[in-house]
């Protein structure tokens, strides 16, 4: 779901789709495809148009599994993906605090931000 947020996230900084439009659920190619390999593939695609991530912030909500332990590997996953250094990856955990469904444990969110800048 992370990554998914992220691959989403770049293409729409970048003006040039989204997730469902490069990789539609309705392609068999897509079923079960690893998410790693969707976002470097757009990645690639937004780096073809002349752009590279600056910063990404990620912030991940989740009553549960708490989150805190694995957030420096999460950081380093998604660097290694995007080969950024891990400097520029942020991610957050946070809790629904009981609340929406988030905090009922009915829903595990994520929102990326992220910040491109064109190439030179």
């Amino acid at each position: 779901m992370l990554l998914h947020a992220i691959t989403d996230a770049i293409l729409g900084a970048a003006a040039i789709g989204d997730i469902g439009e490069l990789f539609p659920n309705t392609d068999e190619a897509n079923r079960g495809r690893d998410s790693a390999e969707m976002l470097m593939l757009a990645y690639r695609k937004v780096v073809e148009a002349g752009y590279q991530v600056v910063n990404l912030d990620c912030i991940v909500f989740a009553q549960r599994p708490k989150l805190s332990m694995y957030k420096q590997a999460i950081r380093e996953r998604v660097a290694t993906i995007l080969e950024l250094s891990a400097d520029v990856v942020g991610v957050k955990a946070k809790t629904g605090e009981g609340v929406d469904s988030v905090g009922r444990e009915e829903a595990i969110m994520a929102q990326c931000v992220v910040l491109l800048e064109t190439r030179i």
